[in-house]
């Protein structure tokens, strides 16, 4: 009996030792930058939104920051600092809702940073939807301020193998400037290769009302972005939408929402325009961008020559919207570039 209640407190004791070691390696290192900021010499692995946004919001330095979907993901932080002076961090989600822009906001303005400028990247498509829809259930434990339940943080086997110890054995630190970049690399951005993957809806005879997004688009304004924009009268907002290809338009003009989505459009930039600390910019109507495919890798994702153009149009002002009116006009410039498409030959030829 004593032998074998020597080995089961020895066993204990080991297993004890062992966790306590390991939930100190994952604080010291803290891949998910919950404690504190990045270690100089450790090269850290940033590939999980989810998980590392909260953290990075907490504790990098930054006094700016890019917001929104895989809209958002090629654009490199050192443009900000070259083109505007500013020193901005990336913390965007794929696929993202309004309600995953609210999340990280909540951080980043109870994080004690002062923020000069939010870079907003504003997908239509995602603001008919329900205000506190997200993309994907968030980690609530790191996005909280309870350290009881960092527990499945300090103790993840994940996050010791994967975050921890793998890139001790593989170093190749993420350069945070460009991080959640995407995949695709400078070939698959051309016509061929997005026709062939490009398979347009079915048509849909009934016209969607005018005003049907209208009322949700609202809620989810005034839940899940103009509070934070109230809130921070002295932190500029710029909010731009994305240029999707021709093709998108294509989908919107099969599916017979055109002039429902129009309208959404407008409605969004007609309430941010009211407040003084909003700058709105459009770039669908961006015509020499939108209708040349060898622009895009898909539908919608556009080479980071495009995101690198957008930041110097939020340097220079090109591209912005200063009024409903303004607004109505580059939508206007928009319908006519649809208008005057040949989806035809575009659908003729073999890819």
């Amino acid at each position: 009996m004593n032998k074998c209640k020597k080995w089961l407190l020895s066993t204990v004791a080991a297993i004890l030792i062992f966790l306590i070691l390991s939930a100190a390696a994952v604080a010291a290192v803290d891949p998910f930058f919950q404690y504190h900021a990045p270690l100089a010499d450790f090269p850290y692995l940033v590939d999980n939104q989810l998980t590392q946004n909260p953290g990075m919001a907490k504790h990098l330095e930054y006094d700016s920051v890019i917001l929104g979907s895989s809209m958002t993901v090629n654009f490199d932080t050192r443009w900000f600092e070259e083109l505007m002076g500013l020193h901005a961090v990336k913390l965007n989600y794929s696929g993202a809702y309004p309600k995953d822009q609210a999340n990280i906001m909540d951080i980043i303005f109870d994080s004690g940073h002062e923020v000069k400028s939010v870079f907003l990247g504003v997908d239509v498509t995602t603001y008919t939807g329900g205000v506190e829809e997200t993309k994907y259930p968030i980690p609530e434990y790191l996005y909280d301020d309870n350290y009881l339940n960092d527990v499945q943080y300090l103790l993840n086997k994940d996050v010791l193998l994967n975050y921890v110890l793998r890139p001790l054995a593989d170093p190749d630190r993420t350069d945070l400037a460009t991080v959640y970049q995407s995949w695709w690399t400078d070939e698959y951005y051309n016509i061929q290769w997005v026709m062939h993957n490009y398979e347009p809806p079915e048509r849909v005879e009934e016209e969607t009302p005018a005003d049907a997004y209208i009322e949700s688009t609202d809620r989810n304004l005034r839940t899940n972005l103009c509070p934070y924009i109230e809130q921070n009268p002295d932190t500029v907002f710029h909010i731009f939408f994305p240029p999707y290809s021709i093709l998108y338009w294509n989908d919107v003009a099969q599916e017979n929402h055109m002039e429902a989505t129009m309208q959404e459009y407008a409605y969004i930039a007609r309430t941010l325009l009211a407040y003084d600390n909003v700058r709105v910019y459009y770039f669908p109507n961006q015509e020499g961008i939108v209708t040349d495919l060898n622009n895009y890798a898909d539908y919608t994702h556009y080479h980071r020559d495009i995101n690198r153009y957008m930041t110097e149009c939020f340097a220079d002002g090109n591209c912005e919207v200063n009024s409903a009116e303004e607004m109505e006009q580059v939508l206007d410039e928009t319908r006519d570039m649809i208008e005057r498409f040949d989806f035809e030959t575009l659908f003729s030829v073999e890819y």
